[in-house]
């Protein structure tokens, strides 16, 4: 089992920057990608950014050149930075994990964290 939680959502105005944390805890080693999902209500969900055990990244086309994925050392803290924010970003960004990575986004959520609330203000 694993689980996850994510940290560092808040309310910033656009043009801003933020920084998602989701700290990995249980059976760690059984994880071969990590991402992040974000959810706006009447929105489709959207995967913005994975990262695999290997370490390579991809982004939707929507965050490209504006978030970056990034895992720390001992591999169980992967963080979303976030800049130039705009007022779409608004979003619960949840941090998820696969078991069996594919490279596309219907084999992303084995695990789910709780969420974390972002609001970009115009």
């Amino acid at each position: 089992q694993v689980q996850l939680v994510e940290s560092g959502g808040g309310l910033v105005q656009a043009g801003g920057s933020l920084r998602l944390s989701c700290a990995a805890s249980g059976s760690i080693l059984s994880i071969n990608a990590m991402g992040w999902y974000r959810q706006t209500p009447g929105k489709q969900r959207e995967l913005v950014a994975d990262i695999t055990s290997g370490g390579r990244t991809s982004y939707a086309d929507s965050v490209k050149g504006r978030f970056t994925i990034s895992r720390a050392n001992a591999k169980n803290t992967v963080y979303l930075q976030m800049r130039r924010l705009k007022p779409e970003d608004t979003a619960v960004y949840y941090c998820t994990a696969a078991r069996y990575w594919s490279g596309s986004p219907e084999s992303m959520g084995d695990y789910w964290g709780q969420g974390t609330q972002v609001t970009v203000s115009s």
